[in-house]
């Protein structure tokens, strides 16, 4: 399932971490992945759902920055093509998917179910300002033992996981409405400049010409 947000920003869970998808963007998901779509603000969706396997596709959950002909294939498709047009327009898609840039709009859950009790309460605000020592008490280990088996299971440091976290939270914000400034002290960002830097580096451009 490739999922495309055509306007506004989704949130899209699974067990293996949580994706923001913002305009512009698609999150592929592979057949079996159980996952929830939350809407943030008004939001307009397009899905296409392929069958079958292809080494094109990715093992796990991505989000795609779309090319131009990528985000029209995509509306076609979705949008009810003529029966004959679908396979050719399926092999464009396919084409486009083997060089599509991904873009790392993605938080990592844990396999260990203590440490996805530290991750709740870094979700849950404020927690992502909670010190190590809170978040290792709440799952029931030191904090040397926390930060070694932390990095060891998501691939992130707990610095790392914050930052990406609060960079997706001020995603969502932004997508509610918020202005750049609301989004980036809700998310737990010391500035606004601070966020615009955040967003700048992972998306290529600053929240106002984005949203713009």
């Amino acid at each position: 399932q490739s999922v495309h947000a055509a306007r506004g920003v989704m949130r899209i869970a699974a067990s293996d971490g949580l994706w923001v998808v913002p305009p512009g963007r698609a999150l592929w998901v592979p057949a079996g992945v159980v996952h929830a779509i939350d809407c943030i603000g008004a939001v307009a969706m397009r899905t296409v759902y392929l069958r079958g396997s292809d080494r094109r596709l990715p093992d796990g959950c991505v989000v795609w920055s779309l090319s131009a002909l990528m985000r029209e294939l995509i509306l076609r498709l979705a949008g009810g093509a003529d029966p004959a047009q679908v396979p050719h327009l399926l092999n464009l898609l396919l084409a486009e998917i083997e060089t599509v840039e991904t873009v790392p709009l993605h938080v990592p859950e844990p396999t260990d179910r203590r440490l996805r009790t530290a991750t709740t309460l870094m979700r849950d605000a404020p927690g992502l300002d909670a010190p190590i020592p809170a978040l290792a008490r709440a799952a029931g280990m030191s904090p040397r033992t926390l930060i070694r088996r932390f990095q060891a299971d998501t691939g992130l440091t707990l610095r790392q996981w914050r930052r990406q976290m609060r960079l997706l939270r001020g995603l969502e914000r932004l997508g509610a409405g918020a202005s750049v400034s609301e989004a980036a002290y809700d998310a737990g960002y010391a500035s606004a400049s601070a966020f615009v830097y955040a967003f700048r580096t992972t998306l290529g451009t600053t929240p106002a010409r984005y949203f713009g």
